[in-house]
């Protein structure tokens, strides 16, 4: 995630969106050295926001935003898929493997609750929010990722679970940064990030 991060970071830094971020598209070299690739989506972009389609991103990794039709958006959805990819990486297996728009949208609001204005205030202007919902009140993230191992499932440190809750924030203005990721608390607790230097390598 540290390594992934870095790059993310620098595509942002360079005014680059990659649109397309899931775990098929990170690569990890014989020096242990994780690259991000297939930019055949990727797009620059300036200060003001342009209008895009909203059909981008792989649908198990694509925002809230673009399932409900957003056309104006930014680095934030690199970020959610950013989010994806860490509880995919915890867990083994994709978090929100929807098999349409609608079926997506569903099992991320069971999963971290039905958005509302309080919490995205934008969220009642965007197209999709037509469709009708399940009404899900409770954020449920923790439930998948608990503190302790005894339920059986991938175990997750307070500082780990802050920063998946802050990569999977339904308002994107609110959505933590590639920057801020890197500074997380949770890369400088114990155990500490492996240096890639001593990642797992293997002969050419």
């Amino acid at each position: 995630m540290l390594q992934m991060f870095h790059g993310v970071k620098y595509l942002h830094d360079n005014w680059v969106l990659h649109w397309d971020l899931k775990t098929s598209n990170l690569l990890l070299n014989n020096r242990g050295e994780l690259k991000i690739c297939d930019f055949g989506l990727a797009r620059q972009y300036g200060d003001h926001l342009k209008e895009y389609t909203h059909e981008v991103v792989t649908l198990w990794y694509r925002a809230p935003e673009l399932l409900l039709g957003a056309k104006e958006y930014s680095t934030a959805i690199d970020m959610w898929s950013s989010g994806c990819i860490m509880a995919e990486f915890l867990a083994k297996e994709p978090l929100f493997p929807g098999e349409s728009v609608l079926d997506e949208m569903d099992k991320i609001f069971k999963c971290l609750g039905t958005p509302n204005e309080k919490i995205w205030p934008d969220f009642v202007k965007l197209p999709g929010v037509r469709c009708s919902f399940t009404k899900q009140p409770f954020n449920r993230l923790r439930e998948k990722f608990p503190a302790t191992g005894f339920a059986g499932r991938p175990t997750l440190t307070e500082k780990g679970f802050d920063l998946l809750n802050r990569l999977l924030t339904y308002d994107p203005s609110k959505r933590i940064t590639a920057e801020e990721a890197l500074n997380h608390e949770w890369f400088r607790e114990v155990p500490l990030p492996k240096a890639k230097e001593f990642m797992p390598t293997f002969p050419a």
